[in-house]
């Protein structure tokens, strides 16, 4: 890290831990290794009627991106320029004058005091490396933590010993709790509960398991005239229970992040009618399996902003269970998992060929989820292999077929936005 960033991120932090205890608002800390930003959204969507809240926007989860959001209300056309899909070496005039606003704002607030800053602040926690929760943590301690869910091989283990550690590096989120704070976990994911015992905090749990104290019951993705419409399910809680319906968007991922924003609903005493109400404004982020139109008369399940084997597998479940005359998958690498890269990727092709009619795979890593699918009885004539996102796009566009359900996914590294973009349709 060169001295510039260094004095940036110290610059930041400070600012920041003094803008907290300037405004002392409620904090909302959410990790884990799948469905952060939609739980995150989702949380913002059941307070927000009620109380003034912001929310971490983007993928802004890291020592320089979560400052931001406690420090001040950005524009998003700003806040890409220093997300990490901006390359470092670019538009640096502009960055630089971006930071050099965000700190002058922050520093206003300290001397200025502003009447609108937020009563809550919804947060992601994002860990690539051990101690990078830690080290977020000394800048926003949450009162409510939510841990969305972490799974057998989770991201990031590349960087970790294995998932041990990893759920380990997520449990400091509940280990900082207060004895007066909330610790909103994943009742359906064992690794999850295994944390329990790491916090002072009360425990509330979601999930659709028996047991699961905010209970998501008798999902199914709602089709209307023979087209995806939403998700349908019931949510239950102390004896009641209330429907809940959201349109477009689509899995059993988006329940979980309905469960766990309920979780934090009830805390700041929203009953489940209104937090039924509240969620039907919810809509996930970009790339986060988004329903599209496609060209040629298909639908496009978009979920190019990354991939996790838990969430390809959440994917290709959806891909399954909506209607197409075809079901196409266009599957990408999923990085950072390290040692468990061949077993993970083999473990989604064998699935995959259990039901999808062409398979499409983008990268040297889902080269392994092409021959898995293979062995398992896959036709080679629908199966095709490319290096790059460039390679696959002309292809899959000349792919499409009149009334194919088509998912795209795979890590952001592996740019499958461009084939989105490519069988998208252009209103």
């Amino acid at each position: 890290m060169n001295i510039v960033v260094k004095i940036l991120r110290w610059k930041l932090k400070k600012v920041a831990q003094l803008t907290i205890l300037r405004y002392r608002p409620g904090i909302v800390g959410v990790t884990g290794s799948v469905g952060k930003t939609s739980t995150k959204l989702a949380i913002a969507a059941v307070l927000g009627p009620s109380r003034r809240v912001r929310f971490s926007k983007s993928n802004l989860n890291s020592d320089l991106g979560l400052p931001i959001a406690v420090i001040g209300d950005f524009r998003e056309e700003e806040l890409r320029l220093v997300s990490r899909d901006q390359p470092a070496h670019e538009k640096r005039i502009r960055k630089t004058f971006f930071w050099l606003k965000v700190i002058f704002v922050g520093v206003f607030r300290l001397v200025v005091k502003s009447r609108e800053y937020p009563e809550i602040l919804i947060l992601e926690y994002g860990a690539d490396r051990p101690g990078d929760l830690k080290y977020l943590l000394e800048i926003a301690r949450p009162n409510i933590s939510v841990i969305t869910a972490v799974g057998e091989i989770p991201v990031h283990t590349e960087f970790f010993s294995g998932p041990q550690e990893v759920a380990r590096e997520k449990a400091r989120l509940i280990e900082h709790l207060p004895s007066s704070g909330f610790a909103i976990l994943n009742h359906d994911d064992e690794t999850v509960m295994e944390l329990k015992e790491r916090t002072r905090g009360h425990i509330v749990t979601f999930g659709f398991g028996k047991g699961a104290e905010v209970r998501a019951m008798n999902f199914e993705n709602r089709i209307e005239d023979n087209r995806p419409a939403g998700v349908f399910f019931k949510l239950e809680y102390g004896g009641s229970s209330v429907p809940v319906r959201i349109d477009d968007v689509f899995g059993k991922v988006q329940a979980y992040a309905a469960g766990a924003a309920a979780a934090v609903g009830l805390i700041f005493g929203l009953n489940l009618i209104k937090i039924s109400e509240a969620l039907k404004e919810y809509r996930p982020a970009p790339g986060r399996m988004e329903l599209l139109p496609g060209i040629k008369s298909s639908l496009l399940i978009d979920g190019s902003y990354n991939a996790s084997p838990l969430s390809m597998h959440a994917a290709l479940d959806l891909l399954k269970d909506l209607p197409g005359k075809r079901k196409i998958a266009v599957l990408g690498d999923m990085l950072e998992i390290g040692k468990y890269t061949i077993e993970a990727h083999e473990r989604v092709g064998k699935l995959a060929a259990q039901f999808v009619d062409a398979l499409v795979t983008v990268g040297p890593a889902a080269k392994f989820i092409a021959d898995a699918a293979r062995k398992n009885g896959f036709s080679k004539r629908n199966l095709r292999s490319f290096d790059s996102a460039d390679d696959a796009v002309e292809e899959v566009e000349n792919l499409v077929k009149k009334g194919d359900l088509i998912l795209v996914k795979g890590s952001h590294a592996m740019e499958l936005e461009k084939i989105v973009e490519g069988i998208k349709m252009i209103e």
